[in-house]
């Protein structure tokens, strides 16, 4: 059993906690901590959490953590992640795993040289919607791969969010916010970017808190909320990409995959499950009279089941994984090749706007190994 200490117990710790206690069975919450003491101290009483740290610094000391999860705000990444680091501490942040590219770098190049890891989110791509996709494509059923287009299009947070300020300072925006799920999720289906192009702005440059209990409050806008990019991945499809805190709706899908022989439809790269959908192109035309095929069925759209496991909310998947692969010496799925590599595709798209060329990335990955199928509940291979 991998013990973890937890730092930062925020709105998405629940589901973390509740994952972690309910589902996966070879990892723990050992402590947590939390600059307001009263959510570390309802966490402890609600999850029977054995250690409430004062702060982060007495949580990476404690020889019994084995592994620190952080859960704080994006532009606190950096500073959570490089403590635990030099506290000999291995690290799974959530995403992004920087709030610049400058940062992640950093990061990565530290834990390198001292031997240690970093794992992140998002771990989406683990579950059974992405998983199903990935192996549709792999398999030939779309044939060879030409496009891809991705779409994350709300209104922003400041409706319902009860702390909603920091979507719009830096580390936030809807790239660095909601894009690690679709660029995460692109990546392991087709392969690394190789360069980038992008527009972006700050469409309106306040914003008004209309939930509890920060309602009236005004927000600056320090980010762009409004941002379209183009990416070159390495095999040579064409992939874009549109993100957006200022559009109330659209009808458009999350992800699509665009190939020689169909189209394949992904789900919401925000969670685990479906539905996933296949479009086979139709086969040759009959032969004029040919009685058997006067009438062919036209193709269209068909939901494919899933055909591996976690297609519920399953946060914390990513971070089971990394514990196993500690244990077992295998590579890692939601690694820190594949969070660096997204948070400089992710930040390139502002880049390219401000600098008016297009971006080449220095990083690159591998798409993670596929899940394993079968396995009992909460236990990883």
């Amino acid at each position: 059993m991998m013990r973890i200490g937890i730092v930062g117990v925020g709105a998405i710790s629940g589901i973390y906690l509740k994952n972690i206690t309910n589902m996966f069975q070879e990892i723990e919450v050992i402590g947590v901590c939390d600059l307001i003491r009263e959510r570390a101290e309802k966490a402890v009483e609600e999850y029977n959490i054995p250690k409430l740290y004062e702060d982060m610094h007495e949580l990476f000391a404690d020889p019994e953590v084995d592994l620190v999860l952080n859960l704080t705000r994006p532009y606190e990444h950096f500073d959570v992640t490089m403590g635990a680091l030099k506290a000999g501490k291995n690290v799974y942040s959530e995403k992004p795993l920087g709030a610049t590219f400058e940062e992640g770098l950093e990061l990565v190049k530290y834990a390198k040289e001292h031997n240690l890891l970093i794992g992140g989110a998002p771990d989406t791509f683990l579950g059974a919607g992405i998983q199903t996709s990935k192996k549709l494509i792999d398999d030939g059923f779309i044939g060879d791969v030409v496009g891809a287009s991705a779409y994350m299009v709300c209104r922003g947070h400041e409706t319902w969010h009860p702390d909603p300020e920091f979507y719009y300072k830096f580390g936030g925006g809807p790239m660095l916010d909601m894009g690690p799920y679709y660029i995460t999720a692109l990546i392991n289906l087709l392969g690394p970017v190789k360069s980038v192009a992008g527009m972006s702005k700050i469409t309106f440059p306040q914003r008004t808190i209309t939930s509890a209990p920060h309602y009236g409050d005004i927000i600056d806008v320090d980010v762009p909320t409004y941002i379209t990019g183009l990416m070159q991945f390495r095999s040579g499809v064409i992939g874009t990409i549109f993100t957006t805190f200022d559009a109330y709706v659209a009808e458009v899908p999350r992800i699509e995959i665009y190939g020689s022989k169909g189209t394949l439809s992904v789900p919401d790269p925000n969670t685990f499950g479906g539905p996933v959908r296949l479009y086979r192109a139709a086969g040759p035309k009959p032969l004029k009279g040919d009685p058997a095929l006067i009438k062919p069925e036209p193709p269209k759209f068909q939901e494919i089941p899933l055909l591996f496991d976690y297609p519920d909310n399953s946060r914390a998947l990513g971070l089971a994984d990394m514990a196993k692969a500690i244990e077992t010496g295998r590579a890692r799925r939601a690694s820190s090749d594949v969070t660096l590599h997204v948070i400089e595709v992710l930040t390139s798209f502002n880049k390219s706007s401000a600098e008016h060329r297009f971006v080449d990335m220095t990083t690159t990955m591998e798409p993670a190994a596929p899940m394993v199928q079968g396995l009992m509940a909460g236990v990883l291979d």
